[in-house]
């Protein structure tokens, strides 16, 4: 039992944007098909890129019952929205209270069309059914899933360069200090801690039991939390903050919680070159392995990335989340040798404290900043490996999610 779509035509009306769409449509079931039973042909518009679906379709009426065997003729319009992006429609059998008949298996009629800067154009005609849909999207959602994250960033660069801009400096709009507030915050935050640690608790690094020695070590561990706990620590409640263009159908919404991530490298940026100061007047020179940083600075990316994308997805479901993520990148904090020396923890602890992706980062800044040498390999390949797993798969949720976030928020 099932409908059929003989002889499918679709036809682009340039000047309207509608596709002018016209079948057979077979009755392979037992049943007659009347208008007056409800039954009907509509059709059902989605963003073929994110499954959302933005518009249904007009009931259309059977020119007359359809009894098991026969066909009737179907003309209709199908407008297409101006917004540049891709679109996907369904059309199908369906009987009013009752359902749609693709979502029964039966076959349906899908249209595939694109629209940019104003002009359409039809990509596909075809008939399929839900199965094979739903296996066409698995199979595109796996390649997806390495290519869309990097496409939607650089599609979107301008924006998220303006974001960033608009973020660093309305932070501090209004300010004594205005935008001077970029380099006095992690100074701040820097010298604060090394206070706590430095001259309260008196803590030293074997390697370098002067108070300089502690200083160094401590603020090269300090360089790549500073971009991580900022971008994390604000990442669940960005949609909330920015809800109204989470609403916008056009804005890509997987630019806010990287925004967060720019604006947590602009911090350490400025942190670095702080840093390298202090190495010039302490130490005399910067050394060349500095020159290694990308290597350590694109999986902490990534991984600072993937992370975001995941709290930002939940903090739309659960509000209390910026609440305990605080607490949380405390324990983080403290669970990092960063402000204090690895070889005071117990073996077995620190054989499992070094699974932490920030550790490993801790170790390579160190290295390359105050030890003139490369990160050992070993722990390396293995972040770059974790941080891509969870740059994909903190995407994949966010992405999974949006449809949502909308009427979450």
């Amino acid at each position: 039992m099932s409908a059929g779509y003989l002889k499918p035509d679709a036809e682009l009306d340039s000047a309207t944007g509608a596709v002018r769409v016209r079948f057979e449509l077979f009755n392979q079931s037992r049943e007659t098909w009347r208008s007056a039973d409800g039954f009907a042909v509509s059709f059902q518009l989605f963003d073929s890129d994110t499954g959302t679906l933005i518009q249904e379709g007009p009931r259309f009426s059977l020119p007359r019952g359809v009894a098991p065997g026969e066909t009737a003729a179907m003309a209709l319009d199908v407008p297409l929205p101006p917004e540049s992006g891709r679109y996907e429609v369904r059309i199908s059998l369906m009987r009013e209270g009752v359902c749609w008949y693709y979502d029964r298996g039966w076959p349906f009629l899908e249209i595939t069309a694109a629209a940019e800067n104003g002009a359409h154009r039809l990509e596909r005609v075809r008939v399929l059914t839900r199965v094979r849909l739903r296996r066409e999207h698995a199979l595109r959602a796996i390649g997806r899933a390495f290519v869309y994250p990097p496409r939607t960033l650089w599609r979107n660069r301008s924006l998220i360069r303006v974001m960033v801009r608009r973020d660093v400096l309305g932070r501090y709009r209004g300010s004594f200090g205005g935008s001077l507030w970029t380099v006095l915050n992690p100074l701040l935050l820097m010298l604060t801690y090394y206070f706590v640690f430095g001259v309260v608790l008196r803590s030293r690094f074997p390697g370098d039991p002067s108070r300089a020695g502690f200083v160094l070590y401590f603020l090269s561990g300090m360089l790549p939390w500073l971009a991580f706990s900022e971008a994390v620590g604000r990442s669940p409640t960005v949609l909330v903050e920015h809800r109204n263009f989470v609403k916008k159908l056009v804005f890509a919404v997987e630019t806010l919680p990287a925004n967060l991530v720019v604006s947590g490298l602009v911090s350490e940026f400025f942190a670095v070159v702080l840093f390298c100061a202090f190495l010039l007047v302490l130490r005399h020179g910067v050394p060349p392995t500095v020159l290694w940083l990308p290597v350590l600075l694109i999986p902490q990316v990534l991984f600072t990335a993937g992370v975001s994308w995941f709290l930002a997805a939940l903090g739309a479901f659960v509000r209390d989340l910026g609440q305990f993520i605080g607490f949380l990148m405390t324990i983080w904090f403290f669970i990092t040798p960063i402000c204090y020396p690895e070889d005071s923890l117990p073996p077995p602890v620190r054989v499992v404290l070094s699974k932490n992706p920030i550790f490993v980062l801790v170790k390579g800044y160190r290295a390359i900043f105050l030890e003139s040498h490369a990160p050992q390999f070993g722990p390396l390949w293995k972040l770059w490996l974790v941080a891509f797993v969870v740059f994909v798969a903190g995407h994949a949720w966010f992405y999974k999610l949006r449809k949502s976030f909308a009427d979450m928020l």
